[in-house]
């Protein structure tokens, strides 16, 4: 079945365009100018969209706050902002409000399609491990088995699904965006080490800038929530005061 696409662009010209090349690419695409209107449709009950390509500077609410509200309302459709707004700064925004993927204006229509297609076929992995439809918050399934899989990780009564972007905790699966799936992949893969900041916004999302190294802390204070039994006192994702991070599996009582 051909993925469903939603376009969020109120530069008409653009939104066309886009329709047009997605469509001949073999996808249904389907525009919409404002955010308050993209909301609607996304939000919508049996809304089945598989990924919403976004503008940030739109009438009314803007791209960041789309994407806040989406993942607030537990919808995890795959987001890929699009915009002319391509600091630093802003990635790390729209990173942090949820979006999956961050394409700068100008860009190349093969380097879009090639965006496309890697959103399109992780979704699919989230599918099919969770048995959903595109963008639906997961429902309450049994633990997987213990796994030596390079893409699972278990500790402290967590299983994390790095392919899937999952969580597992009990019998609840929470939903991870790419972002904090790649970053907590980072984090596991150099468990025990001091990792900076600086490092992560480098390694993980390729930002090299004078960024304000701050930005990944809300990364952090997110994925606390998931991984502690006590995010305020958090015992696996420790703070390392003036440089950084550690992710220890199992820290000593």
């Amino acid at each position: 079945m051909m993925a469903r696409i939603l376009i969020v662009e109120d530069e008409q010209h653009l939104a066309a365009g886009l329709q047009f090349n997605l469509e001949a690419e073999g996808y249904q695409a389907e525009t919409v100018d404002t955010g308050e209107a993209a909301l609607k449709k996304l939000l919508a009950p049996g809304a089945a969209y598989d990924l919403v390509v976004l503008d940030v500077m739109l009438p009314g609410i803007n791209g960041f706050a789309v994407v806040t509200e989406l993942r607030q309302a537990h919808q995890y459709v795959p987001v890929l902002i699009l915009t002319a707004r391509g600091h630093a700064d802003d990635v790390l925004q729209g990173f942090g409000a949820g979006a999956d993927d961050y394409l700068p204006k100008p860009f190349e229509l093969a380097i879009l399609s090639a965006r496309i297609r890697g959103l399109l076929r992780r979704s699919g992995w989230v599918r099919h491990a969770a048995g959903e439809r595109p963008g639906a918050e997961a429902v309450p399934v049994h633990p997987p088995e213990a796994t030596t899989e390079p893409d699972h990780f278990q500790f402290n009564g967590r299983t994390i699904d790095f392919r899937a972007q999952q969580l597992t905790v009990g019998d609840q699966v929470l939903s991870l965006t790419l972002m904090e799936a790649n970053l907590l992949r980072y984090l596991v893969q150099h468990e025990g080490q001091v990792v900076s900041r600086k490092t992560m916004l480098e390694e993980v999302w390729g930002v090299r800038e004078d960024t304000d190294t701050r930005a990944i802390d809300n990364f952090i204070v997110r994925l606390r929530r998931y991984l502690e039994d006590e995010p305020t006192h958090p015992r696996h994702l420790q703070t390392v005061r003036g440089v950084g991070y550690r992710f220890v599996a199992h820290p000593e009582t």
